[in-house]
């Protein structure tokens, strides 16, 4: 089950109410464009000492310089996504996308998050979708759900206003995208917030 925000606090509030329907935090995940780098995952607004706000702050893991390309910092935190720039993830998918390029250039081993998310069992052209979305300034929040759960779960999911993943495949096609490509350049700080303007905090 997958969502993707366009502005972080949708994200953040999605992972608050999956987890307060009995969704394991082991269960959701979350990478968020890093590109002006100050990102608390999921963490602003989760109780003190639980741990969903551990593995947030974990998986920030903000503040520290990235080298390059397959920069990767404590673990599960800081890394960068060939096309998409610095994120900062969270949870099982962050692992995967690690684990994935063994410490090499995240992406290279299973093209990257399209490859993470179609292994997941995405769909592969949302997953093309979601990865853009992602590159230009999105996050993306991402739960293994039990059967017994699932349709609560996507309730909650859509409580939050998540992106309508077919009508923003035509928005991104309408200027002439076609497919996300992990050889394109990272978004800017600038141009993220320029990016952000056209979609209303929702």
């Amino acid at each position: 089950m997958t969502g993707l925000f366009d502005h972080h606090e949708g994200a953040e509030r999605a992972v608050r109410q999956l987890e307060s329907i009995g969704v394991s935090h082991d269960d959701i995940s979350i990478v968020a464009n890093n590109a002006h780098g100050g990102h608390a995952i999921a963490s602003d607004g989760l109780p003190a000492g639980t741990a969903a706000k551990e593995d947030a702050e974990t998986g920030a893991g903000l503040g520290a310089t990235v080298g390059g390309i397959g920069g990767l910092l404590a673990g599960l935190g800081l890394l960068v996504i060939p096309g998409i720039g610095p994120v900062a993830a969270a949870g099982w998918l962050g692992a995967t996308l690690v684990g994935a390029a063994g410490g090499a250039a995240v992406g290279a081993a299973a093209g990257g998050l399209v490859g993470a998310l179609t292994h997941a069992g995405v769909d592969e052209n949302d997953a093309h979708v979601y990865a853009e979305g992602v590159r230009r300034g999105g996050s993306l929040v991402t739960a293994r759900v039990e059967d017994s759960l699932v349709a609560r779960a996507r309730e909650v999911l859509d409580e939050q206003a998540p992106v309508d993943i077919a009508s923003r495949r035509d928005a991104y096609e309408q200027d002439g995208w076609s497919q996300f490509d992990q050889d394109a350049p990272a978004y800017t700080h600038d141009q993220v917030v320029e990016e952000r303007t056209r979609y209303p905090a929702r």
